[in-house]
C-alpha cells in the first residue's frame, strides 16, 4: 500500500478526496496538507505552503511518501482578479511536485487539469481530447502549460504524472470557492433555504458538469490503471452530463413550485460562453474504463439530501 499526501486538501477536491481514500487505505497512510485547516477531520494535517519546495520535500521524506495528489489551485474565476499570482500558485506548485517525481522521490503524481483549457475556438459539442486549446483565462492558460509540463515530465524523464480535465464539479462538503461553474452549487442553498436564487450564467449556458462522487472515483481509477495502458501523457478528457442553469432550476421547481430564480450575468458568463457544452472522454472509456455512475436526476437528489443535513447540522 501507498503513503499518501494531499496538497490542498482543505479545497472542494481535496476535503473529499482524503476520506474517499480512506475507505481504501489506512487513515495512518493519508496526510492531508493546506495553507490553514478547515475541515474537522482527525487525518494527520501540515500546514504547508506549496509555493516551497522545501516544504514538500521534507514532508515527502518525513512521511515516506508515494504517491502525491497535487490539488492546489487558484479557480478560474477567482483568478481573473490577480492574474499574476494565479500563475504564480498554479505553476510553481505544480513544477514542485514534477521536480520530486523527477528525482524519485514520490513514485506517482495526480494533477487535475480543466475544461477551462478549451475556448472560443474549440468545437463546442462533443469536444474531444485534440480539440484546439485557446483558453481565454489565466487558470486555463495555466491548466494547459501544465498540461504539457505533465507530458514533457512523462515522456523526458519517465516520471508517472496522471491527470484529468474535470468539467465543472459539483459537491456539497465545501462551500464555492471561485469556479465559473458554482451557481450550480450555489443554487441548492437556495433551494433549501427556499430563498430567491441569483444566478450569474445566463439561462440557456449549457456546461459539462460531474458530481463529486463520479469525480473521486474517476481519480482512483486513473491513479490505478496499468501505466502501459495510458496513451494520454498529459490530461485526459471527462465526460459525465450537460445541463443550463434553466433546466437545472426546472429540476428543482418540480420538487418546489414557489422556488424563484433570477438572472444577472457578470464577467463570469463570457469564460462560460468559451467553453464546451459537451466532452468527448473516448479516451478515458478505452483506457481505463472510465464510465459515469451518476446522472443529472441522481445528482439533483443526491444534493438536495446532503445540502439539507448539513444546513440542518449547523
Amino acid at each position: 500500500m501507498s503513503r499518501i499526501l494531499i496538497l490542498g486538501s482543505e479545497g472542494q477536491i481535496g476535503t473529499e478526496l482524503s476520506i474517499f481514500l480512506s475507505k481504501i487505505y489506512s487513515k495512518s497512510d493519508i496526510i492531508t496538507a493546506d495553507l490553514n485547516k478547515k475541515t474537522d477531520t482527525d487525518f494527520e494535517f501540515i500546514k504547508l505552503n506549496a509555493l516551497s519546495y522545501s516544504n514538500i520535500e521534507n514532508v515527502v521524506k518525513k512521511y515516506e511518501v508515494d504517491d502525491v495528489y497535487h490539488l492546489v489551485a487558484i479557480l478560474s474565476a477567482k483568478g481573473e482578479e490577480n492574474p499574476l499570482n494565479t500563475w504564480e500558485v498554479n505553476m510553481t506548485s505544480l513544477f514542485n511536485v514534477l521536480e520530486l517525481a523527477r528525482k524519485k522521490l514520490i513514485k506517482k503524481v495526480f494533477w487535475p487539469s480543466s475544461i477551462s483549457v478549451f475556448g472560443d475556438t474549440s468545437p463546442k459539442n462533443n469536444t474531444d481530447q485534440f480539440s484546439i486549446k485557446e483558453p481565454l483565462t489565466v487558470y486555463g492558460i495555466s491548466k494547459l502549460s501544465g498540461e504539457s509540463w505533465c507530458e514533457y515530465y512523462n515522456n523526458t524523464y519517465g516520471t508517472d504524472v496522471r491527470s484529468i480535465r474535470f468539467p465543472g464539479i459539483i459537491s456539497s462538503k465545501t462551500l464555492p470557492g471561485g469556479g465559473t461553474t458554482d451557481y450550480a452549487v450555489s443554487i441548492f442553498y437556495s433551494f433549501i433555504k427556499k430563498e430567491v436564487f441569483k444566478c450569474f450564467l445566463n439561462k440557456g449556458t449549457k456546461l459539462p458538469m460531474i458530481y463529486i462522487e463520479d469525480a473521486l472515483r474517476s481519480i482512483w481509477m486513473l491513479m490505478k490503471a496499468d501505466k502501459n495502458n495510458l496513451r494520454i501523457k498529459s490530461s485526459y478528457n471527462l465526460s459525465s452530463f450537460s445541463f443550463t442553469p434553466n433546466e437545472l432550476y426546472l429540476n428543482l421547481q418540480k420538487r418546489f413550485k414557489n422556488f424563484k430564480i433570477f438572472y444577472e450575468s457578470d464577467y463570469r458568463q463570457k469564460i462560460a460562453d468559451s467553453w464546451p457544452n459537451k466532452i468527448n472522454d473516448n479516451y478515458s472509456r478505452k483506457d481505463w474504463g472510465w464510465k459515469p455512475k451518476y446522472s443529472f436526476d441522481e445528482m439533483v437528489e443526491e444534493m438536495i439530501k446532503k445540502v439539507s443535513n448539513k444546513l440542518n447540522n449547523e
